[in-house]
């Protein structure tokens, strides 16, 4: 199987910055893209931000500018650097690996989603 683990969460100031990181780990033979999506208290979770294993990025409006997703495909690993963190800005944020196709048994399987813990970001003064 496949597990997603992310890191880099936690609390900043406005203005500020936190880079997170989703790791793919398993018997991986491709990931399509991989994304951060979030979900604030009370509200539905978002789609932040995506890359796809071309490197075609893909940005909720909010976060155009000041978010910047980048991914090692080698290592099916992804990255979120989050500038300019406004208070809105907080919620939990999950990793997510689309159109996965892996290895168990000696077989080969295709998944859609999966979907890491989640991780915390709070930005307040």
């Amino acid at each position: 199987q496949v597990q997603l683990v992310e890191s880099g969460g936690g609390l900043v100031q406005p203005g500020g910055s936190l880079r997170l990181t989703c790791a793919a780990s398993g018997s991986i033979a491709s990931i399509n893209s991989m994304g951060w999506y979030r979900q604030a208290p009370g509200k539905q979770r978002e789609m932040v931000a995506s890359i796809t294993s071309y490197g075609v990025t893909n940005y909720v409006d909010s976060v155009q500018g000041r978010f910047t997703i980048s991914g090692d495909n080698a290592k099916n690993t992804a990255f979120l650097q989050m500038n300019s963190l406004k208070p809105e800005d907080t919620a939990v944020f999950y990793c997510n690996a689309h159109g996965v196709l892996y290895y168990s048994g000696g077989r080969q399987y295709f998944k859609n989603d999966y979907w890491g813990q989640g991780t915390q970001v709070t930005v307040s003064s």
